[in-house]
């Protein structure tokens, strides 16, 4: 993963907006398509990949906000 360096509140906010977007291609094209089929164990793990993908994002910017 490449390191993006946020300057400001407008970069982050457009950091943010495309890291949900990326979640949201991923793991939400998942949940979606295991929501359609009524698969219940696949909704529960997608569920739980959505999941994950954003707290990762959210560790992802709160490690980069901790000085080295």
């Amino acid at each position: 993963m490449e390191t993006t360096e946020i300057g400001s509140r407008s970069e982050f906010a457009l950091w943010a907006i495309q890291r949900a977007q990326e979640i949201l291609t991923i793991e939400g094209a998942a949940f979606a398509i295991a929501a359609r089929d009524m698969n219940d164990d696949a909704l529960a793990a997608t569920a739980a990949d959505l999941g994950k993908a954003i707290a990762d994002a959210m560790l992802e910017v709160f490690d980069g906000l901790i000085a080295d």
